[in-house]
């Protein structure tokens, strides 16, 4: 009977350690890596954010390369999101903007040797209980309380409740979809260099560029556009 391939727990880091803990109340609360890498991520946003405030008011009429990048990057999310929202976009663009880049952010912080934040559910969750908020909030101010309860009856009073689960499903659905690809890039690669040791040294790199880069994109623009596509349906037609 073989035994197969047998992986202590030393041999595989997905990189979820304690790094300190503290008493909270009676409870004792750690500090993860998770914590620590959202806080690198949140710093580097604020710093580029920082940077970029200081070029848009120091701009020349003969653009440097960092007032290149800038501009590049705004119009770009500004084009996104007036694509999907149409006339609504101004009151959007900069949420979805700052949201497209710390997801983004956070997604391909794996080839700078962090953990994404996004491969913890609590992060991604945070993420779709805030555009959960905004729906609604959307929602309640264009139709008001008397047109929410009539789309919740729609097309028959009886599926209230069906249409209620769908609403809560919507937080549900973004925060699941975000983790669970990002997770699956992580639990991939820490399998890998588990497996391979030293040979996973020679050749990861592209499968970096696909778990990090190209399907931390993909899912970075997913979560954008149904963010979009579920508040500008909560808008009145005429």
């Amino acid at each position: 009977m073989g035994t197969g391939i047998l992986l202590s727990s030393n041999e595989i880091d997905f990189m979820v350690h304690g790094i300190f803990q503290y008493e909270f109340f009676g409870q004792t609360v750690w500090i993860t890596t998770t914590h620590a890498c959202l806080f690198i991520v949140m710093m580097m946003l604020i710093i580029f954010c920082l940077l970029a405030n200081r070029a848009v008011k120091h701009a020349t009429e003969v653009p440097g390369a960092f007032q290149n990048v800038v501009e590049l990057i705004v119009e770009m999310l500004d084009n996104m999101v007036k694509g999907v929202m149409g006339k609504n976009a101004a009151a959007f663009a900069n949420y979805i903007g700052i949201l497209f880049m710390f997801i983004l952010l956070s997604n391909i912080s794996g080839l700078f040797g962090l953990r994404p934040p996004t491969a913890d559910y609590g992060v991604t969750l945070a993420l779709g209980l805030i555009t959960f908020t905004l729906i609604h909030f959307n929602k309640f101010k264009h139709q008001k309380v008397s047109g929410v309860i009539k789309g919740l009856c729609d097309p028959w009073p009886i599926w209230a409740p069906i249409n209620v689960i769908g609403d809560i499903a919507v937080p549900i659905s973004l925060s699941l979809r975000l983790f669970a690809n990002v997770l699956s890039g992580t639990v991939m690669m820490a399998l890998i260099y588990g497996l391979l040791g030293w040979i996973a040294t020679a050749w990861p790199a592209a499968l970096h560029v696909y778990f990090d880069l190209f399907s931390g994109a993909i899912q970075t623009y997913v979560f954008c556009m149904l963010t979009m596509t579920y508040i500008s349906q909560n808008y009145e037609t005429e």
